[in-house]
């Protein structure tokens, strides 16, 4: 009989305790691997999410909540600005595309994005079906938009006010869908598409339908927001707007900032990708010092979530680990007396010609065994974990997670589970090498 086959017998001589060490470095084991999984595939889609977007530009508030909305399209925008307050962003010198973003409405719990082409260029977007909106009211859908809500090319949807599915509808003003992209892994798979003209229009034919409660409103202080995009500005000069010349005022982004500033029109944010790599120090400190702008830098603000969310990671993993441990004495406390009371079975194998080192190797293997029986349930566990949680959070949140990836941290959790079979298996090992045979035999 091979070490293995002998020592696989000892264990189903003794299954319950061998199948509570296993499970606790199972579930130790499956902990660990959940949150690699979980963490790394997170990490890689933010990553992706925000890969080629230097500065966000954005109102006055939190420049996380800035990033949270106008990148990954998770949360509530921090409000619209002015057109013409964005000139100095979109007209410096350290600029080299300014692409506009108009939000607020939403179509089965999906944003719905007022942009240019650039955005889904930004992202490596292609046509799957149909063509790019050229008309307002015409929308592109994300793939994950198009498969959850079964809407195709051809079909009219009604967006709601706000980013909530239970918010008002503008079936009034439904959008016509021309064209779904092919999926891409990132934020575009999970966003409705369209012109900010589209954006505009739809707020402002809801204001005017809505004019008539507006002085029922204006006392408590509730206005709309084209109303209050419309209102006179004194601060703003349309006469030198209209004098600066074309070159002063390009198109960036496929957009027309110098029209929207004359019309006194507003945006959620604009993404900024810099011209030099300079500008990563200077730009955002001179975008800051505009009243009513706030510069985000997501590589910056992503570093801040990682440190926030961080505990909580430390906390599941020391959890994790704790289990391991606990596995590791559960396995030398098993051995131990399984050699204790295994005496005289070692001293018949030294009669029968087993070394000193077949019967450590036989404690070694049989402490193997249990580590690499419980981290292959472990992997089990915590793959399976992941999968699940993937098909749920996917459904609802549009976020893909997968229990078939592997992450590199894999590798080492497995090479530490089986070290703990090894390590609990060294005083036991040491103690059938130390097995006094003439005693033992003697004592019966």
């Amino acid at each position: 009989m091979t070490l293995v086959g002998l020592s696989l017998s000892y264990l189903r001589r003794r299954p319950l305790v061998a199948a509570l060490n296993v499970v606790l470095l199972a579930l130790g084991v499956a902990t660990i691997t959940l949150l690699l999984l979980v963490s790394g595939q997170i990490g890689e889609r933010l990553d992706r999410d925000a890969r080629g977007v230097d500065l966000v530009v954005g109102a006055k508030g939190s420049p996380l909540q800035l990033i949270l909305s106008a990148v990954y399209h998770v949360d509530a925008p921090t409000g619209n600005v002015p057109v013409r307050e964005l000139l100095p962003v979109v007209t410096s010198p350290m600029v080299r595309e300014a692409i506009p973003l108009a939000m607020g409405d939403s179509y089965d719990g999906f944003p719905v994005v007022g942009t240019t082409g650039a955005y889904v260029t930004l992202y490596g977007g292609r046509l799957a079906g149909g063509s790019a909106w050229r008309a307002p009211f015409e929308v592109v859908l994300g793939s994950d938009v198009a498969r959850r809500g079964g809407a195709s090319v051809g079909d009219r949807i009604v967006s709601t006010h706000g980013l909530s599915e239970a918010g008002q509808g503008h079936a009034e003003h439904p959008f016509v869908v021309v064209g779904v992209l092919a999926p891409t892994g990132t934020v575009l798979d999970r966003l409705v598409l369209t012109s900010v003209e589209t954006v505009w229009e739809t707020h402002e034919h809801a204001s005017e339908e809505a004019g008539h409660s507006d002085d029922e409103h204006a006392e408590d202080g509730h206005t709309d927001e084209a109303r209050a995009s419309a209102a006179p500005v004194d601060s703003v000069d349309v006469d030198t707007l209209a004098a600066i010349p074309a070159t002063a005022l390009p198109v960036r982004g496929g957009f027309d900032y110098a029209s929207a500033a004359r019309e006194r029109r507003d945006l959620t944010a604009v993404i900024v990708r810099y011209r030099s790599p300079m500008a990563v120090a200077l730009f955002p400190r001179q975008v800051d010092a505009i009243a009513s702008l706030k510069a985000a830098q997501p590589a910056m603000e992503l570093a801040r979530l990682a440190v926030l969310l961080g505990v909580g990671a430390d906390v599941v993993r020391a959890f994790g680990f704790l289990l391991m441990g606990v596995a590791l004495l559960g396995v030398f406390v098993t051995l131990y007396s399984a050699i204790r009371d295994r005496r005289y079975d070692l001293a018949m194998m030294r009669t029968l010609g087993a070394t000193r080192a077949a019967l450590v190797g036989h404690v070694l293997v049989e402490g193997l065994l249990l580590a690499a029986m419980g981290t292959l349930l472990g992997l089990f566990l915590g793959h399976g974990a992941a999968e699940i949680a993937g098909r749920v959070v996917s459904e609802r949140q549009g976020l893909r997670l997968t229990g078939w990836a592997w992450m590199p941290g894999e590798a080492s959790l497995v090479a530490a589970a089986l070290a703990t079979g090894i390590v609990a298996a060294l005083v036991p090992a040491w103690q059938a090498y130390r097995t006094d045979l003439a005693r033992v035999l003697a004592d019966g």
